[in-house]
């Protein structure tokens, strides 16, 4: 690497880290622990990538992303933040800094982003975009898990955009949640959205007047899996209705709505209607790493409604954790907002929180519907899928390349987190060269996280 970084951050150790790894890189470094200093820096002419941390003693990094433009068209700016929100994401992109990166960091990734930053030319800022609504705190999309993150990348990327988006996820994960998240953050934030109920789409007259209804704002088809065949018909109609002031459409299903077109339940037409863009929901199974940061955000909530001020102890903070929570972030809230309620002290301990998830529903395990299937059987069973929704026709050449893509990349990441992100131990398991795996890394664009992270 080559050029002059600005590190903006109020914690010396990353200061000092940034700076020596930087340094090592051959790039020349300014650090500092003030926002002013940065911006006063950036006026100055200084620098050609800026680093710079949200929260800072005197000023927020987010803020100064506009100014930073007005000042510097051109300059990328790599956001760092341990406010690990979606809304982080969204402000990023929307004050269109270059990349963004949750704390903990992984330092070869944040290496890997800002020699990329350095080496492309960042397009010049758009005049000023429409201000954000303030974040909300009833939208509990936090999460540092990587499947969360990526979510909240591409939910930035799509959310001022025409396309469809169909959330999928079980009950309880919040695809409600992000699909207000997606029309209040947009630039539809001041039209309306309505939630379509199907007896909203019965009649001759349904579709245009949900339309009408909508006026150019968002439609959204909630559990569009659970539409009988003839709302499925009147939803196609509806999503057929030409008009310059076409609503985004939004659709949330906890089914899987490819094999429900297998078995003949729901139609193919309406799915490619819907399904532009999938943002798919994690399970808390799938991110078991957040399930304190939510119980943390649920108990300030609590705090902040019913002015109890309550926090786990370690071993409670423990039971949560490693609870199965079948229902999701839903049944978190709940059992969290109670215990805010029932504990007899500031700290909810463990015996506390034991009553508490003895009263919850059994947690029962997850069974795939194909319980012992081979891989090969399973891949097979996709692809075929994957043919028959093209409708007869054949997929966009470059099949073989895509669906190596599809189970390269799941493979390398779980190997990777397997071996705690030891590259040279994840060659030696996967059995490939090191040299190929980075290769592979680089090119899949996979994020390597270490098992010690910086904070």
């Amino acid at each position: 690497m080559d050029g002059t970084i600005l590190v903006a951050d109020d914690d010396r150790t990353i200061r000092t880290v940034l700076t020596q790894a930087l340094t090592r890189a051959g790039c020349k470094v300014h650090a500092t622990g003030s926002l002013m200093t940065l911006m006063r820096w950036v006026e100055e002419g200084k620098g050609d990538l800026v680093i710079s941390d949200v929260i800072m003693p005197d000023g927020n990094g987010l803020d100064a992303l506009p100014r930073i433009g007005r000042m510097r068209p051109g300059l990328p700016v790599i956001v760092i933040s341990a406010q690990n929100t979606i809304m982080t994401a969204i402000q990023a992109a929307e004050a269109e800094a270059f990349d963004y990166l949750p704390k903990p960091f992984d330092l070869p990734d944040l290496m890997k982003r800002s020699a990329r930053a350095l080496d492309q030319r960042r397009r010049a800022p758009q005049v000023a975009v429409q201000p954000l609504r303030e974040p909300s705190e009833d939208l509990p999309l936090v999460g540092r898990a990587p499947g969360m993150q990526a979510l909240y990348r591409l939910v930035a990327r799509v959310m001022n955009t025409d396309l469809p988006v169909l959330i999928t996820g079980e009950s309880g994960t919040g695809k409600s949640l992000l699909a207000r998240a997606i029309h209040d953050f947009s630039d539809r934030r001041n039209m309306p959205f309505v939630v379509v109920q199907a007896a909203d789409l019965q009649g001759m007259e349904g579709p245009s007047n949900l339309i009408a209804r909508a006026r150019g704002g968002t439609l959204v088809f909630d559990e569009v899996a659970d539409y009988d065949d003839d709302t499925q018909a009147r939803a196609v109609r509806l999503l057929d209705l030409p008009g310059d002031s076409a609503p985004r459409v939004i659709a949330t299903s906890q089914a899987d709505l490819s094999q429900k077109i297998e078995a003949g339940s729901f139609r193919q037409d309406l799915y490619f209607r819907l399904a532009g863009v999938t943002l798919h929901m994690p399970s808390l199974r799938e991110r078991v790493e957040d399930i304190p940061l939510l119980a943390d955000h649920f108990l300030g909530r609590a705090e902040r409604d019913l002015g109890t001020g309550r926090r786990l102890s370690a071993e409670a903070r423990e039971m949560v954790r490693a609870h199965a929570w079948p229902g999701n972030v839903r049944q978190l809230e709940n059992a969290l907002r109670r215990l805010a309620v029932t504990a007899s002290d500031a700290e909810i301990t463990k015996a506390e929180v034991a009553q508490v998830l003895g009263q919850l529903p059994p947690a029962e395990p997850v069974k795939s519907a194909l319980e012992g299937e081979k891989l090969s059987a399973s891949v097979a069973r996709h692809l075929k899928r994957y043919f028959d929704l093209h409708g007869g026709q054949l997929p966009p050449p470059g099949v073989y390349q895509r669906i190596l893509k599809e189970v390269e990349t799941p493979l390398i990441e779980i190997a990777l987190d397997a071996t705690g992100g030891n590259q040279a131990k994840c060659a030696d398991l996967l059995g490939i060269n090191r040299n190929t795996l980075r290769k592979k890394i680089t090119d899949l664009d996979i994020r390597v996280t270490r098992r010690r992270k910086l904070m």
